[in-house]
């Protein structure tokens, strides 16, 4: 296979990785207004977190088997189609207002991106050089930060630029008033979850049509037997566990991290912080709701992981991935433990940072973790994406911890869980000095 071939498949990957992350964000951008068109308990509303990672505790190990039998490009159109199943069912969902059709429709989605994170992950890291692997999988997975960055603010423009009612709003209006409100919401919802399906059966389509070079031969017999005595991917695995636990652990709680620390006063009184806020939010700050404004700031969490990737796409050519990654997870580290030990402005500004060297660790330790694994890459993946349920485990441990002893000393689940990363990376990057 020519190295003109592998640059084009892997352009037209990354431009999945960017597509799926888009629609996956543009359609996260819509539940909420979903979930106004239900009366949901608590219970329930966890039940939305827990369909979604559920699915990739579920589907992640059958996803890798059935790849290794049909290949990486039919295992990239099935996720696809799969996510535009879930997409179509979100119409009657919002139609009948039946929360059991919506908690389906939102586990077949993730069901979808669960199958494509099995399929393009692995795809792009075999796309070359092993050595090169680490790189490739950053700088894709820095395009799939891109689309995720963007979709928010159109999302916001587009789809929930009116006005929507809280739920008390909604409860104190009349029986003929509230059904009308709520059909117009459903009629709201439907054209965008239309179009999104449209997008994702064109780009379906597309991969059916592109030529990209088969990567595949028949996995071995007894595959996963195989895969579990590999020491190197049981640790990748956990590893996995841990990185998604933790950032999703930071991400959920930083609003209400900051407004623990009374951060809210700092940011109203610092005319530069005032004037991040507004132009974030796009508003003045006088109208807005302190979680609101407080809510702005962890914009920058998440898009350090952006830039974060398109550095580790470079760093990783250039030194051992291993290497990188462990001078990644000591930056976490030493950023976790500074906010825990400051207030104000500095603690903020640390917890924030942690999102950038966060960015490489996914696809630094998914293509570390496949090395020298071969056609047993796709089922390997499936034991990977398995592991993205930490997830949802991790983050209540976190907010449990968080109840009892508060924010600060909660901290120590998080610094277990980097120091663990850079336990792998050490390991890993005595291995390639063997």
């Amino acid at each position: 296979m020519t190295k003109k071939n592998y640059r084009n498949a892997f352009i037209f990957l990354t431009s999945l990785f960017f597509l799926w992350g888009f629609i996956t964000v543009l359609v996260d951008s819509l539940i909420p207004r979903i979930r106004d068109l239900f009366t949901l308990t608590y219970f329930q509303a966890g039940l939305v977190q827990f369909a979604f990672f559920g699915a990739y505790f579920v589907l992640s190990i059958p996803a890798g088997f059935l790849l290794s039998k049909i290949g990486y490009k039919k295992g990239i159109v099935l996720g696809l189609i799969t996510m535009a199943i879930g997409c179509v069912l979100f119409y009657p969902a919002a139609s009948y207002r039946t929360f059991s059709i919506f908690l389906l429709a939102y586990f077949i989605l993730a069901g979808g991106i669960t199958i494509l994170q099995v399929a393009a992950n692995p795809y792009v890291a075999v796309l070359g050089s092993e050595d090169g692997a680490s790189s490739r999988l950053n700088l894709s997975q820095a395009f799939n930060s891109f689309g995720t960055s963007i979709a928010p603010i159109l999302g916001a423009s587009f789809i929930l630029s009116d006005k929507v009612k809280s739920k008390e709003e909604i409860a104190l209006l009349g029986q003929v008033t509230k059904e009308a409100y709520l059909t117009a919401e459903a009629s709201a919802v439907q054209s965008p979850f239309i179009i999104v399906t449209i997008m994702i059966l064109l780009l379906a389509l597309v991969f059916m049509r592109v030529r990209l070079p088969k990567m595949l031969s028949d996995a071995p017999k007894g595959g996963y037997s195989i895969l579990l005595k590999k020491k190197s991917l049981l640790l990748g695995a956990l590893g996995i566990f841990i990185y998604v636990g933790a950032e999703v652990s930071i991400g959920s709680y930083l609003v209400n991290y900051f407004y623990d620390m009374k951060l809210i006063s700092v940011i109203k009184e610092s005319s530069v912080l005032s004037s991040i806020s507004s132009t974030l939010l796009g508003k003045r700050l006088s109208g807005v709701d302190d979680y609101g404004i407080l809510g702005s700031f962890v914009t920058f969490y998440w898009s350090g992981a952006m830039i974060g990737r398109f550095i580790g796409s470079y760093l990783t050519n250039v030194l051992k991935p291993a290497r990188v990654l462990s001078f990644f997870a000591l930056g976490a580290l030493g950023m976790i433990l500074i906010s825990a030990q400051t207030t104000g402005l500095v603690s903020m500004v640390s917890i924030l940072t942690v999102g950038l060297f966060n960015s490489i660790m996914f696809p630094t330790i998914f293509s570390l973790s496949l090395e020298g694994l071969d056609d047993l890459k796709p089922q390997a993946s499936g034991i990977l994406c398995t592991m993205i349920v930490g997830g949802a485990i991790i983050p209540p441990m976190y907010g449990y911890l968080t109840d009892l002893y508060g924010f600060k000393w909660a901290f120590s689940l998080l610094v277990i869980c980097y120091f663990y990363i850079y336990f792998f990376g050490r390991v890993q990057l005595r291995k390639s000095n063997d």
